[in-house]
């Protein structure tokens, strides 16, 4: 997308720029407002070629945590992508809520799509915890209330995660199963 839009952005310039909702990419990367359509056109085309796959082990953690709670998913990623990962992976019966970017009137940080997936859930945000591997999803979660873990994953955002301070933060989404209990009410 950077090439074809002939910004000389290099893989440096995404780490230091990385963020879920990619208005502030473009802002950072200078694309003109007028070229934020074919920007999205060119990264969706780049996307539709990617095959994602699983971390190993993360289909049995799933499956482990939907045993004692409610999962929804919050992205900002496009639903027509997300929907066809999410049957690729056998996962739509996985999620109460999926939240897309384009499902909330506004993109993370603001707390706006977590706080849908909660009212879709029927969850309160002291019964919420977000996970999420950029500092955004750390700010959107604090914005709403909602505690906070912190994931270092596979985006160049390591060192800003860390910076977003999460109320805890992982090394691999595969801890987490030990570090959340589900509450049993009295």
């Amino acid at each position: 997308m950077f090439s074809a839009l002939e910004i000389p952005w290099r893989e440096r310039d995404l780490t230091r720029h990385y963020s879920p909702d990619w208005y502030r990419v473009y802002e950072a990367a200078r694309i003109p407002r007028e070229k934020w359509a074919l920007a999205d056109h060119l990264w969706g085309r780049a996307y539709e070629k990617e095959n994602p796959k699983l971390l190993p082990g993360v289909r049995k953690m799933l499956a482990k945590l939907r045993r004692d709670f409610v999962l929804g998913l919050v992205t900002s990623g496009d639903a027509k992508r997300v929907r066809r990962q999410l049957c690729q992976f056998e996962f739509t019966r996985l999620f109460n809520a999926c939240v897309c970017g384009e499902d909330a009137p506004r993109r993370k940080p603001h707390p706006a799509p977590l706080k849908y997936a909660m009212r879709c859930m029927k969850i309160r945000a002291e019964h919420c915890i977000y996970v999420g591997d950029a500092p955004e999803d750390i700010e959107m979660a604090r914005r709403a209330g909602v505690r906070s873990i912190g994931v270092i994953g596979p985006f160049p955002s390591a060192r800003r995660i860390r910076a977003a301070r999460p109320d805890v933060l992982l090394t691999s989404i595969l801890d987490l199963p030990g570090v959340i209990t589900p509450e049993v009410d009295p």
